[in-house]
């Protein structure tokens, strides 16, 4: 990141104030919402197009992959669109026909024909209203990723199998199974219109969006799927003329849901799987609707556009019943079952879409298309759109869950349930994949090793794996065969332990000390369990010391979670045997909360750091001069632990001037703490650290003239000085590495630790270190809503010098300087990090 900035404009927001009088704004916070009537922008109205273009050809060949009539998937596309688009709780995500419901669907149809899969698609969006009711969605997502991602990857296998049937001139089979053993004789029967039209149609699917150049960059505007069809209708229109083609049937011969007519139990299972996979399908592409808004949200401001407001959360109840209240028009309509498609959503998101107009207008456009355009679109040969759907069922098969399930060792789930999908179906193969993940959980909870090692009088017991019920017998027989009064070291490596495993060693640890034995409990990198994990490169610097602890190489592994609260493990007390009711989050409750919380969690981690630092006293290596506000909590911040800082906090971080205390308020607080820190603790470094959205730098540019002189403002006029640098024009603004500040709190806050900086250098105490050299001045500013430090560089407190300017601290920057050694001064144009 570099930490040049642009150039001071005249026309900046330097003018811009915040008024006390209406009410304190706060300068990040997100912009109110709409109301009123549906409002169009003109990035909704692109994306649309963008969305229709990909949406029909979509839906056709979904339609064709079903064997459903054609119109019904232009029809579920026109409803999935406006009903789920005004309806659904993400609103950018754009629903239409389900990939994922096409090898069920294509056998429903099969059993019962199509007015009875109508029916059976009305009972499935019947039945997700009522789940959504029950505020169930959630309980959803439960479900293993690895049972999910396997599922949708067999049947995207599945419609593959299905669709290249189709592509090489012939029909598909009732089953995935089927359709791959009967490849060898359909390729026997190899007629090379259809193969050819299908075999462009997918080249132009996968070179289309790759195009290099200024040329791809043109033609990458088109949808690839709008293109391949498109292309590919055309080359069949001048090469092939009798190959197959879409034929849409009259609206008048439309056919509409009947009642079930079947065995009652076969019929519920059906509606129950309808419902299962489109819940699943809608539910998985709202929360990837969410990562991807969130991500152009965030990528906003680095590509120069306006930065836009925080990316709500999807209600995801709301989006279920939603599609539950789709899935039932489209029946009734005639309608393809509908769900929310990762394909479409992620057009929409890409393309810039800013509300749910986007969304509504695919569909009205879609219902346009439907009865304008039937002439048009039976001139697409079936073969380009069976390539269409191929594709998306591959694409189906993501590489990437695959190595996130492998990572995560549940490959068996994943693999287990694409197998019984494609060979038993979507409610069986999701079974299936229910009960091996159930058995790899099982087996993992009862595979426990333990092992006894010796070396100089000193055991080692290793425990690797989680200690249930089911170890106790071994865990209890290991442990029992050591001496009486032993030295040991128990290595716990796993993160669960339940409450069996817990009593065996509580009783053996008691038994052991009882008899002068000395037991230390590790985790897997060998640190203490009691002792504070340190980073795994510990960088002394003036912000983050960490002297008075100590630093290891390894970060080490988290207590297991029974030990959390657990005696031999980090203290020596049993844990209590009753847990009370969590008191009420308010006023004193609050309080009594945190403070019984910190005595049964953090106590017995810190109480042997702490001892020490009662014993030797306080050394903190700095001074930290901050503001009040609760928003900035200094020890997250500075990953810095008790005796590292001494802390000063005021209302707007503020350093009166020397003088100043004895002639009106008495604001000695401040001086008093400098002059004990620099002359008694001796500290290295001095930090005066501001933040955004600093409620006292507003109420300094709002403060009217006839300001009443509370309390508050005789303590605020110490910031005067700050005001009235930002306003001179003899100084340079203090800015942000990269831009200008945002607004005129955000440069007050600015300017104000700077200002601070040269009040701190005129105390006597600070000013004969400076002299010595033995002291250093730091200035920092961070940005609470983007959890953002920024240290100050580059002329600081000049005045005539060049801008002062506030430098991004980066991940990962590694110092070798020694603690209170000065940061390097930065130019403005510095590579930080890099």
């Amino acid at each position: 990141m570099s930490a040049c900035a642009p150039t001071r404009n005249d026309h900046s927001s330097r003018s811009s104030r915040f008024s006390l009088a209406s009410g304190l704004k706060r300068p990040h916070s997100p912009p109110p919402p709409r109301r009123g009537r549906f409002r169009v922008s003109g990035a909704d109205l692109s994306a649309s197009i963008t969305v229709f273009l990909i949406a029909v050809p979509m839906s056709l060949g979904l339609a064709v992959a079903m064997d459903a009539p054609l119109a019904a998937g232009l029809v579920s596309a026109a409803i999935g669109g406006i009903v789920a688009g005004l309806l659904g709780g993400t609103p950018l995500q754009v629903s239409g026909p389900s990939a994922g419901l096409t090898v069920v669907t294509a056998e429903l149809i099969q059993l019962y024909g199509w007015r009875t899969t109508c029916a059976i698609t009305i009972g499935a969006g019947l039945l997700q209203i009522l789940l959504g009711s029950l505020k169930a969605a959630r309980a959803a997502l439960a479900v293993s990723p690895a049972i999910v991602h396997g599922t949708l990857a067999g049947i995207g296998v599945a419609i593959a199998l299905a669709q290249l049937h189709i592509v090489l001139g012939g029909a598909p089979r009732s089953s995935a199974l089927d359709n791959a053993l009967s490849l060898p004789s359909r390729l026997a029967q190899f007629e090379p219109a259809a193969p050819l039209i299908g075999a462009l149609t997918i080249v132009l699917l996968v070179v289309w969006p790759r195009m290099p150049g200024r040329v791809g960059a043109t033609m990458g505007r088109i949808p690839a799927a709008l293109a391949a069809v498109a292309i590919a209708t055309a080359v069949a229109a001048a090469a092939t003329p009798g190959i197959a083609r879409v034929d849409l049937p009259s609206w008048r011969s439309h056919a509409l849901p009947e009642l079930p007519n079947g065995p009652f139990a076969a019929l519920a299972t059906a509606v129950f799987t309808v419902m299962l996979v489109a819940s699943l399908e809608s539910l998985l592409a709202a929360v990837s609707v969410d990562k991807m808004s969130a991500d152009r949200a965030a990528a906003a401001p680095k590509d120069g556009t306006a930065p836009s407001a925080p990316v709500k959360r999807s209600d995801l109840d709301r989006e279920l019943r939603a599609q539950g209240v789709a899935n039932a028009l489209s029946g009734m309509a005639g309608g393809l079952p509908v769900s929310g498609g990762a394909v479409r959503s992620s057009a929409n998101v890409r393309a810039g879409a800013e509300s749910r107009a986007a969304t509504v207008l695919h569909g009205v456009w879609v219902l346009l298309a439907a009865a304008l355009l039937v002439t048009a679109l039976e001139w697409i040969p079936l073969a380009a759109l069976a390539a269409l759907v191929m594709v998306v069922g591959i694409q189906m098969v993501n590489f990437a869950h695959i190595r996130k399930v492998h990572k995560h060792r549940e490959f068996l789930v994943y693999g287990a349930t694409i197998s019984g999908v494609i060979l038993a179906g979507v409610l069986k193969g999701v079974a299936i994949g229910i009960v091996v993940a159930v058995a790899v959980a099982l087996h993992r909870l009862a595979r426990t090793r333990i092992t006894v090692t010796e070396q100089d009088g000193r055991y080692l017991v290793t425990a690797r794996g989680q200690l249930t019920f089911l170890a106790v017998p071994r865990l209890s027989r290991t442990l029992g065969r050591l001496p009486h009064g032993v030295d040991a070291v128990v290595e716990l490596d796993g993160f669960f332990m339940d409450h069996a495993a817990y009593e065996t060693i509580q009783d053996w640890y008691a038994a052991q000390t009882s008899m002068g034995g000395r037991i230390e409990f590790t985790g897997r990198s060998g640190g203490r369990i009691a002792e504070p994990a340190s980073a795994a490169h510990s960088c002394c610097r003036p912000w983050t010391p960490w002297r008075n602890h100590h630093c290891h190489d390894q970060v080490q592994e988290a207590v297991p979670t029974a030990t959390a609260q657990a005696s031999p493990l980090v203290a020596e007390t049993p844990p209590p045997t009753t847990v009370a009711a969590p008191p009420e989050r308010h006023g004193a409750h609050r309080l009594l909360s945190g403070l019984s919380s910190f005595q049964r969690t953090t106590a017995p981690l810190v109480r042997e750091e702490l001892a020490r630092l009662a014993a030797e006293g306080q050394r903190p290596s700095q001074l930290f001069i901050t503001c009040a506000d609760s928003r900035l909590v200094t020890s997250m911040i500075t990953a810095s632990g008790p005796g590292d800082l001494f802390t000063v906090r005021n209302v707007g971080n503020l350093v009166p001037s020397p003088g100043t205390g004895s002639t009106a308020g008495n604001d000695d607080s401040v001086a008093a703490a400098i002059e004990y820190a620099v002359d008694v603790l001796g500290v290295e470094s001095i930090t005066v650290c501001g933040h955004s959205g600093c409620g006292a730098m507003q109420a300094l540019l709002g403060a009217a003239p006839e300001t009443p002189r509370t309390p508050l403002w005789r303590w605020l006029r110490h910031g005067l000085p700050s005001l009235e640098r930002m306003r001179s024009r003899n100084h340079s603004w203090a800015r942000i590495a990269g831009r200008m500040p945002t607004d005129a709190v955000e440069q007050l806050c600015l300017t104000n630790v700077v200002q601070q900086l040269e009040h701190l250098r005129a105390h006597e105490s600070v000013s004969r270190r400076l002299a010595a050299g033995s002291l250093q001045l730091h200035g920092m500013y961070f940005h609470v809503g983007e959890a953002q430090a920024y240290l100050l560089t580059e002329g600081v407190s000049s005045g005539t010098g060049p801008d002062e300017v506030f430098v991004k601290v980066v991940p990962g920057v590694e110092c070798d300087a020694e603690p209170g050694a000065e940061i390097p001064r930065l130019a403005p144009d510095t590579v930080v990090g890099a």
